[in-house]
């Protein structure tokens, strides 16, 4: 079984956090999906195995029109496919655009909400305000959408531990079926790391960063969530299918300028570059960069995404010593012989997984 993620680069704006390949030269949009199209169409068969979930991410996939969303659904084709997810981003939600891509096939949302303080959301870029988030599922949930997911941001720069709090508790209240949650990095070049440098804003230090993060863990899984991967949290039933397949290293395709996909042990990507990709995929001389994993990668790959899960990795398989961090209680063993991280070693868990590959 395999995974299709479709990539949309467009934003009407750019958050000031943000290193995904995007751009807001909405023009192109026709032309790169042109282009979209007829990549989805030359690698249908790639997989030769029906395609059981598709992520339509980005980017702001919610910048296209319901019409375009269709064309790109019927593309791929959905008679196999049992999760169909598309990130949105709340200020583009109306009644009227929710009904239209569910009805082209759309059965999961992912809302970028990332705070409800309108401060917060202004401090980091975001287009829409806290009002508008909180609309955009209530209109998702009455256009019959019944497996949503949210994300949520935390040690962002002026948090408090109160602001935070508060953020669960809002999002508890949705109702909502999936909790992404991250912790904010600053990533090299862009906007939020240029005033952090030059000392506009300071960040989170690594104290409340944790504490936020175990208040948040303690709290989704009261209320019933399972913590099933370090960033996720979902009611039982709802994990992120797609998802799941990039931490237990199961093939999927990328589609979309920058899009990467993985059969194994291949893993392969387009260009991040919209010019690029567009010419490449109209004139046939796209050029996909590819590399072959050996067993040792394979094998770090295996350490790092599994101990990210609720299920860990297998303890036979290690090649190196698990005892000192079990020993701390960074880590633990399991009843059927597997090892996970534990909420201390979720702290340090690059450390572990450091220690632990070849």
């Amino acid at each position: 079984m395999a995974g299709l993620y479709v990539h949309i680069p467009f934003c009407k704006k750019r958050c000031l956090y943000c290193d995904f390949f995007s751009t807001t030269l909405l023009e192109r949009r026709e032309a790169y999906v042109e282009a979209l199209l007829q990549e989805i169409n030359a690698r249908r068969d790639e997989t030769n195995e029906p395609i059981r979930t598709i992520y339509i991410g980005g980017g702001t996939p919610s910048t296209l029109d319901a019409h375009t969303i269709r064309r790109l659904i019927a593309a791929i084709g959905t008679a196999q496919a049992t999760e169909v997810t598309m990130e949105m981003n709340p200020g583009d939600a109306t009644p009227q655009y929710l009904n239209d891509i569910r009805q082209a096939g759309v059965n999961r949302l992912s809302i970028g909400i990332q705070s409800f303080q309108d401060e917060l959301l202004q401090l980091i870029g975001r287009r829409h305000d806290a009002q508008q988030a909180l609309d955009a599922v209530r209109m998702a949930q009455e256009a019959g959408f019944e497996n949503m997911s949210i994300d949520l941001m935390y040690a962002l720069p002026t948090q408090s531990m109160a602001q935070w709090q508060a953020d669960i508790e809002k999002a508890l209240a949705l109702g909502v079926q999936h909790i992404s949650t991250y912790g904010l990095i600053y990533e090299a070049g862009t906007v939020l790391t240029h005033r952090m440098e030059q000392g506009e804003l300071a960040p989170v230090d690594e104290e409340t960063e944790n504490a936020m993060y175990d208040h948040l863990c303690a709290r989704l899984q009261q209320a019933g969530f399972v913590h099933y991967e370090v960033s996720n949290f979902a009611l039982p039933g709802y994990e992120a299918q797609h998802n799941s397949r990039y931490w237990d290293g199961t093939l999927y395709i990328g589609v979309g300028a920058g899009a990467h996909s993985y059969l194994p042990p291949v893993r392969s990507w387009n260009p991040d570059d919209l010019d690029a990709y567009i010419t490449g995929i109209r004139t046939g001389t796209l050029q996909r960069e590819r590399e072959t994993l050996t067993e040792d990668d394979l094998y770090n790959e295996g350490i790092m995404l599994g101990l990210r899960t609720r299920s860990g990795i297998d303890e036979t398989i290690l090649r190196s010593d698990a005892t000192p961090h079990i020993a701390a209680g960074r880590l633990r063993r399991t009843q059927d012989g597997r090892i996970v991280a534990t909420q201390e070693g979720l702290h340090v868990l690059n450390r572990i997984i450091e220690d632990l590959m070849v």
